[in-house]
């Protein structure tokens, strides 16, 4: 998975991208658009892993894994290319918003919901070029009588016409057959997008009276997206204090998880994946699919070779492991389960594929 940080300058993206990934990246504003983007990797926190590496004592052990992406601010007239290009590289995005003032920084009052239509609108004009220079080719490419093109052209124009209308494009209606605009395309409101509402440590006590939080969290309700409270600057300091420390201060705003934690989980619903798991003395491993994959196409997340070659999947759901203590315990109360081609994988499922090529 590979979530792009973005939103306005300023707004708190690199603190919260340091507080994600460990990172030391510089949290100076950008000067420009033109600034390269932070990478960084996360690792998924998994208690079924952390348990099966207990009960295999394992060579090697292997969460998932986010990467995540801190694109410089965007702003002004549709501009930034190179910002552009590098939010069309993920999977969904993380806007920072702000919801909390300060007059060393901002001349104005936080305002999140402006904000946000503000930075979507940016996405919109970029957006808006792209179906251009694709009605055009559309269009010359329909003169010689192919249908086919003659339907980009036609759905080209009322894309267009919606964006026009400052709607993005994960809320146009497209068709089974416009699928492919969305696949090569490289449309950037098509994106989900998690809001990620950042206070100061007074907001975060009190997130539910916070003004900005609750229009942004209707805002975000009305548009399908989701939305999360993160103290990024508090993230960023807890990221350095040992557990315990951490602790106790996560404890005093009232937080029981990190934002890490919170912004993974929003993550995985917001885009629909699971994990299952292989494990032996060799290697535990958490493996990220998206909801509703058949057992060869997991295979072949591991290994092209297993999936062309697969035979079936042994698999036992990790609950009941868990539960019985042991893999013998499982086989004898009959929970451990052979499945074939079209079995539907399901989170936690801690599998074994067997193949042949």
């Amino acid at each position: 998975m590979k979530l792009g940080i973005v939103g306005l300058p300023n707004v708190g993206k690199t603190t919260l991208f340091n507080a994600l990934t460990g990172s030391k990246a510089e949290t100076s504003s950008y000067s420009n658009a033109s600034a390269k983007p932070n990478i960084g990797t996360a690792k998924v926190p998994d208690e079924r892993l952390d348990w099966l590496a207990e009960y295999y004592h394992p060579k090697k052990y292997s969460p998932a894994t986010i990467d995540f992406v801190d694109v410089p601010g965007v702003s002004g007239g549709g501009k930034g290319n190179e910002v552009f290009q590098a939010i069309r590289q993920v999977d969904a995005l993380v806007e920072v918003v702000r919801c909390f003032d300060n007059e060393d920084i901002f001349l104005e009052p936080a305002d999140a919901v402006r904000d946000a239509e503000s930075f979507e609108l940016e996405l919109i004009l970029a957006d808006i070029e792209i179906v251009e220079r694709r009605l055009e080719r559309a269009k010359k490419n329909a003169k010689g009588g192919d249908k086919k093109y003659k339907r980009e052209a036609e759905m080209c124009e009322a894309l267009i016409a919606h964006l026009t209308e400052e709607k993005p494009a994960r809320e146009f209606e497209f068709t089974e057959d416009d699928q492919d605009i969305l696949i090569d395309g490289g449309l950037l409101t098509v994106k989900p997008v998690i809001y990620a509402a950042n206070l100061d440590e007074d907001g975060m006590s009190h997130v539910s009276e916070n003004a900005n939080f609750k229009a942004l969290s209707e805002y975000a309700a009305k548009h399908g997206a989701a939305v999360l409270p993160v103290a990024a600057k508090f993230e960023e300091d807890i990221a350095d204090m040992d557990a315990e420390e951490a602790q106790m201060f996560m404890e005093d705003l009232g937080l029981t998880e990190t934002g890490l934690d919170r912004l993974i989980r929003t993550s995985y619903d917001l885009l629909g994946y699971i994990s299952f798991l292989t494990a032996g003395e060799d290697d535990v491993h958490a493996w990220t699919i998206v909801r509703g994959t058949k057992a060869p196409r997991a295979a072949g997340k591991i290994h092209t070779d297993i999936e062309r070659g697969f035979i079936r999947a042994e698999i036992v759901a990790f609950e009941d492991l868990k539960a019985c203590g042991s893999m013998q315990a499982v086989k004898e109360k009959g929970l451990f389960r052979l499945e074939g081609k079209e079995y539907v994988m399901q989170d936690g499922d801690v599998t074994m594929f067997r193949f042949n090529v």
